[in-house]
């Protein structure tokens, strides 16, 4: 009897295998027979569902952006202002095992940008997503004149806190990192448009 094997389910798991072999081996030794063997099998599991590294980039980046599109549909229904910009910033913490795998991954595309095309594309992809994620989070109450150095700066001290994280993981845990995202809340001081 045929085992019966569900494609979609079998494509989000090489994803996310692919995500992992990346974020803890890096670039240099993500191929998909590495992402074959985390998942168990060979080399012609991975390939029968992405036949080149560059096919696993594109779907690495389009969960990338299909969660974020999710995630600003999420953070849209947080009416206070001020709750909706904290947990826009928390999102691209890296709180959680899983998130810290992603962050890392991205981290390991990054360094590789520039001698691979494939990941430059996906570099140049990622960043606006994430841009427009924050710019629609604090458009309602942000001066327009001041929403993209607004955005600017939340981007920034995100990104530090990520590869400050990837640097000193024992020092900045998930703990640090929320009273630290508490004090740059206190200190954004933000212009808020009157109601």
């Amino acid at each position: 009897m045929p085992i019966f094997v569900d494609h979609d389910q079998r494509r989000e798991q090489i994803v996310t295998a692919a995500t992992r072999v990346l974020g803890e081996l890096g670039f240099a030794k993500f191929t998909l027979r590495a992402v074959g063997k985390r998942l168990g099998g060979s080399v012609t599991l991975v390939t029968h569902y992405f036949p080149s590294r560059d096919a696993l980039l594109d779907a690495l980046l389009e969960r990338t952006l299909s969660e974020a599109r999710s995630k600003q549909d999420e953070l849209m229904r947080i009416a206070d202002p001020h709750e909706r910009l904290r947990a826009t910033i928390e999102y691209f913490l890296p709180l959680d095992e899983e998130t810290m795998l992603i962050e890392r991954a991205r981290v390991a595309l990054a360094s590789h940008r520039d001698v691979e095309p494939a990941v430059a594309e996906h570099m140049e992809q990622i960043d606006p997503g994430m841009r427009a994620l924050v710019r629609v989070a604090i458009a309602e109450f942000i001066p327009s004149d001041q929403l993209e150095s607004t955005v600017d700066l939340i981007r920034l001290w995100t990104a530090g806190v990520v590869l400050t994280f990837i640097e000193h993981p024992e020092t900045w845990t998930p703990e640090r990192q929320l009273v630290a995202l508490e004090n740059f809340m206190k200190l954004m001081d933000l212009p808020m448009m009157s109601a």
